[in-house]
């Protein structure tokens, strides 16, 4: 309901409390009597701006950010200075959550399709009619006793809304899945083999004296980009007597660039360099005795010495024992493995070998190192867990060919943008009878649907987060709305909800007890606020459960640096023998990547987003494939031609980017672009890598293996000018009509 100029006047006179404020420099003493409405009369403008502290969901790892808002709207997101992940940094990610906000291309309310599937034709209906018909769809297959017909998928979600979510697909008997295109589940296979550990360690970067990362782009874009950022500014402080960072990388990333030493590596030769590097600390007499013999108790470790695994790995002897003893002499030291590393079909063991570096330097539960994380703060409130492997998804696409599957439930993930052609998923949605999506965006697994029922904008939501990785102790962030639902003036009947709230209204309509804390999903929030409170610890700190709800609000969450892990370093398992990395025909090898921008995919949406320049080549807008430049001469190919990558897969096309960065046996092409649907700014625009991707799997975790696939590559005979960061303002005269006057380059090619 629109706000009257007289309820606004009452409201900032002080007679109701709202949004709690947090200043960017601290927080403040007092609370903010009012949150301003989206609509502001016109006669009234303050002048006057607050701050709200709440969590960011831009991108995988969540961040503790504060939001200008000045008369109702949001103008300005920074880091919360106090939110122990990000401690006042954020990334452009978090800043783009504004034109996530205003979008012009937001779905406006529920809708149900009313062209044939696939044609992007809806009508719009009311929340009541829309939770009614899937109130009834899940109850006709409930009656006939299919509920495990049903999927529930999601992304990676934790704390209060898994909590939901979970117990809505248990009660039902759905079937709950996780999906996320470059996925984590090799890593967290890992954590569990080598240190037994349920969920992802913080890594220590900031108290390190060397880092030994491998395929892990971290000061960018892999794992937890920001908090790594700032640990890797005190490590390179020089009061902190400026550590080594070495860089064992496929592709020349930000983190490449920014090392003391990069070791290109073959590709799927991560844990066979790991081995070797491990053979050369236990020779140079450098690593922990009783470590060294638990691991090597099931293999013969010198038969991986630098002179035998040289001309497998691409890395010299000479170049192995440098970094073996940069690495074990610089102590604390730290290693690690993630992005392409572990998207080998040998990914599990190449991690599993990389992560038990750390033993061989007592690095393990120990401060600049790697560095457990206790368990959550609220009982039954989980962090992240790992996705569902693609292997799942895998067989989910053939069983909804063959019928089996009666509706697909989709939050937050595009699995038909995000799974690679080979798999089939597109065309076997078209044998799902229902299909329901959540997003707020017409995305390409959207554009399928039946139903849709759009979720809030986070900055319109309320939420928490279990942050993956903690910072080693217990943290849980606590979103809250910084601005009224945008749509809100619509009616109630129209525009956005909460996710969680649908999900427990429809619960009710087919009676399913969920057994949670509350009716709605902030009343669950508050339950897990009254825990927290009782037990008396952490950062906030009331004599009352409101004081305290305020508290936590005013913060962006709660957190407790003594409650620490009990767990104690476990007894290293022994190193595996290697296992071959196996990959398709093909001349090169392809190594998909993220950008600061886009992503997975999931930026490309915002035109900051797609505007954010690569750190390497500083290219925007488009795909492009990186690309040798010598063999980029011996093809004659020059930046900005358009090149064909083809797999036994697929084919897509890209502009050239020679760089002398680029091994000669390898391609590196971004991910994110290529959307069939999503908005204005994504459409049509770029390629969609992942589509060429071969569906190979790591062996022992299913996981998708992204970086196996090699292609063959062609120019097209077209051109078309790479847009970059630099230089692109066009550098040809044009008439005083702005016509566009024809030059012949040097090279004899004729460009407009």
């Amino acid at each position: 309901m629109a706000l009257t100029r007289r309820q606004f006047l009452t409201l900032a006179g002080g007679s109701a409390a709202g949004a709690i404020l947090f200043q960017a420099c601290g927080v403040p003493e007092d609370e903010l009597l009012v949150q301003a409405p989206v609509e502001m009369p016109e006669d009234l403008v303050t002048g006057r701006d607050n701050w709200y502290a709440t969590i960011c969901r831009q991108s995988g790892a969540s961040e503790g950010i504060v939001v200008r808002v000045m008369e109702g709207r949001a103008k300005k997101v920074e880091g919360n200075v106090d939110y122990p992940v990000n401690r006042g940094a954020h990334s452009a990610r978090s800043e783009a959550g504004l034109q996530a906000l205003y979008h012009p291309d937001r779905i406006r309310g529920p809708m149900v399709r009313s062209g044939a599937r696939g044609a992007k034709q809806f009508r719009e209906i009311s929340w009541e009619d829309a939770v009614s018909r899937l109130t009834l769809q899940l109850q006709n297959i409930s009656d006939a006793g299919q509920q495990s017909s049903v999927v529930l998928a999601t992304d990676p979600i934790n704390s209060h809304m898994a909590l939901v979510v979970d117990s809505f697909a248990s009660a039902y008997g759905a079937r709950r899945m996780t999906y996320e295109p470059l996925e984590r589940t090799t890593v967290g296979a890992a954590m569990k083999q080598v240190f037994a550990q349920d969920t992802m360690p913080d890594l220590d970067i900031a108290h390190a004296g060397a880092i030994l990362s491998f395929g892990a782009d971290f000061l960018n874009t892999w794992g937890s980009p920001v908090r790594y950022g700032r640990g890797y500014g005190e490590f390179r402080d020089d009061e902190h007597e400026r550590g080594t960072f070495i860089q064992v990388d496929s592709r020349f990333s930000m983190s490449a660039a920014n090392a003391d030493t990069w070791v290109y590596v073959k590709p799927g030769m991560e844990g066979v360099l790991a081995l070797s590097i491990a053979q050369s600390i236990i020779a140079q007499g450098l690593a922990d005795e009783d470590a060294a013999a638990a691991l090597t108790s099931a293999i013969d470790i010198n038969a991986y010495s630098p002179d035998a695994v040289a001309a497998s790995t691409g890395v010299s002897a000479e170049k192995i024992q440098q970094v073996a003893h940069d690495f074990a002499e610089h102590r604390p030291a730290i290693a690690f493995g993630g992005g392409s590393a572990a998207a080998h079909t040998n990914g599990l063991f190449n991690l599993a070998a990389i992560y038990s570096l750390n033993y061989l330097v007592g690095s393990v539960n120990h401060e600049g190192g790697i560095v457990f994380n206790p368990a959550s703060a609220i009982d039954g409130v989980p962090a992240a867990k790992s996705g569902t492997p693609f292997s799942e998804w895998h067989r989910l696409a053939d069983e909804m060919s063959r019928g089996e599957i009666q509706m697909l439930m989709v939050r937050g993930a595009d699995p038909v943008y995000g799974l690679p052609d080979a798999v089939g998923f597109e065309n076997a949605l078209y044998d799902v009878p229902f299909i329901v999506s959540f997003s707020d965006m017409m995305d390409d697994t959207t554009a399928i649907a039946d139903l849709v029922l759009p979720q809030h904008n986070y900055l319109e939501d309320w939420g928490s987060d279990v942050p993956d990785p903690a910072p080693g102790y217990q943290v849980i962030g606590f979103q809250q709305p910084v601005v009224r639902p945008f749509f809100e003036a619509r009616g109630e009947q129209l525009g956005t909800r909460n996710f969680a709230d649908v999900l427990i209204a429809t619960a009710q309509g087919i009676g399913l007890d969920l057994g949670l804390p509350g009716e709605t999903y902030r009343e669950i929030l508050q339950d897990g606020a009254m825990q927290l409170w009782q037990s008396g610890s952490g950062s906030v700190r009331a004599g009352s459960f409101y004081a305290f709800w305020n508290g936590v609000l005013q913060r962006g969450g709660w957190w407790d640096t003594s409650a620490t892990s009990n767990d104690s370093a476990p007894t290293p398992a022994p190193l595996a023998a290697p296992t071959e990395p196996s990959f398709t025909a093909g001349e090169f090898h392809l190594i998909p990547f993220e950008t600061t921008g886009l992503g997975d995919g999931r930026g490309a949406a915002l035109p900051w987003m797609q505007a954010t320049p690569d750190p390497i080549s500083t290219a925007v807008w488009r795909t492009w494939v990186e690309i040798n430049h010598r063999v980029a001469e011996e093809r004659d190919i020059s930046e900005g031609d358009v090149i064909s990558l083809s797999s036994d897969y697929g084919r897509i096309e890209a502009l050239a980017y020679p760089s002398p960065a680029v091994p000669p046996d390898t391609v590196c092409v971004p991910v994110g672009g290529g959307h069939a649907s999503g908005g204005r700014y994504s459409e049509r625009r770029g390629a969609n890598v992942y589509s060429i991707l071969a569906p190979n799997i790591d062996g022992e975790t299913g996981a998708l293996a992204w970086a196996s696939t090699k292609v063959n590559i062609a120019k097209t005979g077209e051109w078309v000018r790479l847009p970059k960061f630099e230089n692109t303002v066009p550098d040809f005269p044009r008439d005083e009509h702005h016509h566009i006057i024809k030059l012949t380059p040097i090279d004899g090619s004729e460009r407009h």
